[in-house]
């Protein structure tokens, strides 16, 4: 059942939403995601949900934000039952940095003012390392947040300008260190591959700079050129190329090897950690298909099989939680297909492995086939990625579902 929401109706999709969170199990893990729309400029290749001040004008601003983000949270409380306690919550974006240490602890208090945190919480906050400082980082870490994410993306700074990224090369690697000296254990830097122009040097000196850092957690994503994205109109016309698929395949080779070598491990297709404790758990809740509320300006949730996701424009959502309703802007309720295939396309990109007790039995055979093949092995439970398999993993999924 899908109700899609046109201006200006968001009660419509209320009622799936309410009846999702009246009966909730509360064995399921709970965690919220929180997403901050501003951006200090726009990255050529993103195509998240952000703005700019000069996009937004005088329409929006981080109080009024705010102000509808604790309404959402206070929506969430109420309409969740039994009570939840959260396991995670991530706070992403946009550039959550740019609300300072003060704003996000009123964001991290906000939360608290509606949710019992669960003793052993995650907490993680994405940053960029331009808008953080060793203050910045201590304050978070009294605040309660426990992990950083640093968007890197690379150590060249060719590499950086093609992706308008506007940090300097060697700030992520301090910025890490100063949040490890603040006490922080958990640390994540995020790195691009794949961008027109970068060389397997480029990526060896960013992984060199990595690997100095002292983080116990690497993000690996392969560049995607998204429509109506400046890099996308750049390619158009001919002014760089397209990223090259063999390449990208050469670049996780190195990656992988890098990072393996330096002791770190996979535990999803583009995710390492230095042991089980670095592992993220809040995306890890998203792979195994857990509960999560969305909050903020297009953000997206999913509850007691039910997904929906939020109007995107911050001064819209601003105004629809204002006027008392719900800001969702379109919902679904998964049927027990569609959730089978969810848990497919997840589970197979975690080293834990595609369950075997959830296939059926041509797609047990499908899945066997692959093994045949050198792209799946059989662990005791599971099938899970050879390296071979992992530059395959979007291919090997089709093949176990639909042969």
């Amino acid at each position: 059942m899908k109700v899609d929401i046109e201006t200006p109706a968001p009660e419509l999709a209320a009622g799936l939403i309410s009846r999702a969170c009246a009966d909730v199990d509360p064995e399921v893990p709970f965690g919220l995601y929180l997403h901050v729309p501003f951006c200090a400029t726009r990255c050529g290749y993103c195509d998240f949900n952000t703005y700019t001040a000069g996009e937004l004008g005088s329409s929006s601003s981080p109080e009024s934000w705010q102000e509808a983000v604790a309404a959402e949270l206070e929506s969430a409380a109420r309409l969740l039952q039994p009570a939840r306690k959260v396991s995670t919550i991530f706070v992403g974006g946009g550039t959550p940095s740019l609300l300072g240490a003060a704003g996000l602890t009123r964001l991290l208090d906000a939360v608290r003012a509606e949710f019992d945190l669960a003793d052993d919480a995650e907490v993680t906050t994405e940053s960029n390392p331009e808008s953080t400082s060793p203050e910045f980082f201590a304050d978070l870490h009294e605040a309660g947040y426990t992990r950083i994410s640093l968007g890197m993306q690379s150590a060249a700074q060719h590499v950086l300008r093609v992706l308008d990224r506007v940090h300097t090369p060697g700030r992520a690697v301090a910025a890490a260190r100063e949040a490890r000296e603040a006490g922080f254990e958990h640390v994540n830097l995020d790195l691009i591959y794949g961008t027109p122009g970068e060389t397997d040097a480029d990526l060896h000196a960013s992984l060199d700079a990595v690997l100095s850092a002292g983080v116990d957690h690497v993000s690996a994503y392969a560049l995607i050129v998204e429509d109506g994205t400046a890099l996308a109109r750049r390619i158009r016309r001919g002014e760089m190329p397209a990223p090259d698929d063999d390449v990208l395949a050469d670049r996780y080779q190195i990656l992988d090897d890098r990072l393996s070598a330096d002791g770190f491990g996979w535990y999803e297709v583009s995710n390492w950690a230095r042991d089980e404790a670095a592992a993220c758990r809040h995306n890890l809740a998203y792979w195994h298909s857990h509960d999560w509320w969305g909050i903020g300006p297009g953000a997206h949730s999913h509850v007691n099989g039910v997904r929906w996701w939020n109007v995107k424009h911050p001064a819209r959502y601003a105004k629809t939680l204002a006027e008392g309703a719900l800001p969702a802007a379109s919902a679904e309720e998964l049927g027990a297909e569609d959730r089978h295939v969810e848990a497919v396309m997840l589970t197979t990109r975690c080293r834990t492995g595609l369950p075997m007790g959830i296939l059926d039995d041509a797609e047990r055979a499908n899945a066997e086939k692959l093994c045949a093949d050198g792209l799946l092995e059989r662990a005791e439970t599971a099938y899970v990625l050879t390296d071979a398999g992992r530059l395959l993993a979007d291919g090997v999924i089709r093949r176990v579902l639909w042969g």
